[in-house]
């Protein structure tokens, strides 16, 4: 949480207090406790970005891509007005922050496009503050690659249907033979006949495109526990049939596979030499597998605050 590295300096702060004089010329004064308070609030943001993307509670892909913002946000504001020791740490990382993500997370943008609340609005802001003059040129491919992916799930849902009309047709040729012996036609079936050629006709605006105009769905509480983009999609799957499989199949996506306390743990190495041979199909079955487990006997993952909860004591 945002406030366990301010609690911990503030908490070393007081035990200082008890301190022998002889051992006082080695602690710090109070100019290098305020450092360390600013270097905190810097920090604070990173923590709260990492265990989202990289927590044990995995998150929904649209989630990822403001945090990145915000890293950046924080990165800027060190650099441009911090203090000198802040400007010279920050200004190394944004070095390296900006190198990273100077090529498109297409994951990330779409998903953030597939958030009921951002759409492209939400893009667009993360966007102008990641990528500044190359914002307009991101947003134009990411809207490409989301036109691009709707028009091979339509494909995709058209072969399914197809392949289930095909299966039926031998009972529809049953039926068509015993009325073509018949010297006149139902009225219900003239009028079946005329709602499926209705429905053959495309649609003037795709499910994409009535997503993107649509108004952007608002509540009173916009923290992650309040909302769930999947949720939403499941309760609008009858109005965006393709849309809602695509939002799906995206919004479920992890950015990371190793939790953050298993990425910078000095204990040892999470990912060894068995893990990247896995194959893709081994590794959606394992976290697959997991997590429906975890959900069916009702356990939850341990975070790294609850397995640690000694409180840091300083000899006297």
């Amino acid at each position: 949480m945002d406030w366990e590295i301010a609690g911990t300096i503030e908490n070393i702060r007081e035990n200082v207090k008890f301190i022998n004089q002889s051992e006082a010329r080695y602690l710090p004064d109070h100019e290098e406790w305020d450092k360390v308070e600013k270097i905190a609030e810097v920090l604070q943001v990173i923590n709260c970005a990492t265990n989202i993307i990289s927590g044990n509670e995995y998150h929904t892909a649209n989630l990822y891509l403001a945090e990145v913002f915000r890293i950046k946000l924080i990165l800027d504001e060190a650099v441009n007005s911090g203090p000198f020791f802040i400007k010279e740490m920050a200004a190394k990382m944004k070095v390296k922050f900006d190198k990273y993500w100077s090529e498109c997370n297409l994951l990330m943008a779409v998903a953030t496009v597939l958030d009921p609340i951002c759409k492209l609005t939400g893009l667009k802001m993360c966007f102008q503050q990641i990528y500044g003059q190359e914002a307009t040129r991101n947003m134009t491919l990411v809207h490409q690659i989301l036109t691009e992916m709707y028009q091979e799930y339509v494909i995709l849902s058209n072969e399914q249907e197809g392949s289930t009309s095909l299966s039926a047709s031998g009972e529809s040729s049953i039926n068509s033979t015993m009325q073509s012996s018949n010297s006149s036609q139902t009225g219900w079936s003239i009028m079946i006949n005329f709602v499926k050629d209705e429905e053959a006709v495309p649609a003037l605006k795709s499910e994409l495109e009535t997503y993107l105009d649509e108004p952007k769905y608002f509540q009173r509480e916009h923290d992650v526990t309040s909302f769930s983009a999947l949720e939403w999609w499941k309760v609008n799957r009858g109005k965006y049939r393709i849309l809602s499989r695509m939002a799906a199949d995206v919004l479920a996506i992890p950015i990371s596979t190793v939790a953050s306390e298993s990425t910078f743990s000095a204990g040892g190495r999470v990912i060894d030499t068995f893990r990247p041979s896995l194959s893709p199909t081994t590794v959606e079955a394992l976290i697959c597998g997991g997590d429906w487990l975890r959900v069916f006997y009702g356990l939850r993952n341990k975070s790294k605050v609850e397995d640690s909860s000694m409180e840091i004591t300083l000899p006297i």
